[in-house]
């Protein structure tokens, strides 16, 4: 049950563009340093850290797509043999 929950909830961060995660970085990494022992500043920190995890997920993956210059649109491109003709 949690680790399906926990799954549901990755693939709905993921389908979340980070541009528009970026833009609310600011507001909860303030709101995160404002300290109250309440559940909005619970969700303020843990909304802060999937804003990051998202960032850091996606500069991983692209350290690791630039790192493989074969993988340009995800398949490695096929070897042709280059047009030869004979020449006398």
């Amino acid at each position: 049950m949690l680790e399906s929950t926990l799954d549901n909830l990755a693939e709905r961060i993921l389908s979340f563009d980070e541009g528009s995660l970026a833009s609310l970085w600011e507001k909860y990494k303030s709101r995160m340093e404002r300290f109250e022992p309440t559940k909005e500043w619970e969700k303020a920190v843990i909304i802060f850290f999937i804003i990051n995890a998202v960032r850091a997920k996606n500069h991983i993956f692209n350290e690791q797509i630039l790192r493989q210059p074969e993988v340009s649109s995800g398949k490695k491109q096929q070897k042709k043999k280059p047009d030869l003709r004979l020449v006398k």
